[in-house]
């Protein structure tokens, strides 16, 4: 197992949100992660990022006026690794039970504390075999627009297939089924698809 990532600080039945043990250590916008929950490994799609300042209404200042680089920003001010955190919103697609995939939400949430793991090319893979979970991304609220994110996870995907081509072309008639008649929102993900 890849070394783990994050850790959730806050769950939901749908979403969770997770702390990076590393500043801007984030996982990629639309890829797959996992974590565990009792006997159940919880799959979501990463779907929003931040780094912000530790203190609540506290924003970071500017410091890199005297500096040459943002590295030595970070240098000559080492308490800023102490002071900042990334963390990374997840949107919760299926999960695994007991050697079974289902791309629909757990029966439970993920708990507070429980390690967040990037999931390998081979888990990728499985996973994408199915692009039922397509309905979950299409259909939630977030803040971050759902066609930007559904496209970066089908291109994620793409990268770890045998044919990626092919796989693009399935999630393009799978969307196309999905949307209907919402033309606007498909040939904006069809578009991002395209690279």
């Amino acid at each position: 197992m890849k070394e783990r990532i994050g850790e959730i600080i806050e769950a939901g039945t749908s979403e969770y949100t997770a702390q990076c043990y590393e500043l801007y250590r984030i996982p990629p916008l639309g890829s797959l992660v996992k974590t565990k929950s009792g006997g159940t490994e919880i799959i979501g799609v990463v779907c929003n990022a931040a780094t912000t300042g530790l203190e609540p209404g506290r924003k970071p200042l500017a410091r890199g006026k005297d500096e040459t680089s943002e590295e030595g920003i970070y240098q000559s001010s080492p308490q800023l690794l102490k002071l900042l955190k990334s963390e990374f919103g997840v949107l919760v697609a299926g999960f695994r039970q007991a050697d079974k995939t289902y791309q629909y939400l757990p029966p439970q949430p993920a708990r507070i504390h429980s390690f967040v793991y990037p999931c390998e090319p081979e888990e990728v893979k499985e996973f994408s075999r199915s692009l039922a979970f397509l309905n979950i991304l299409l259909n939630t609220r977030l803040p971050v627009a759902i066609e930007e994110l559904a496209a970066a996870s089908l291109r994620q995907m793409s990268l770890v297939n045998d044919d990626p081509h092919s796989f693009l072309v399935s999630a393009g008639k799978e969307l196309a089924g999905l949307l209907g008649n919402e033309y606007n929102r498909l040939r904006t993900i069809l578009g991002r698809l395209q690279g």
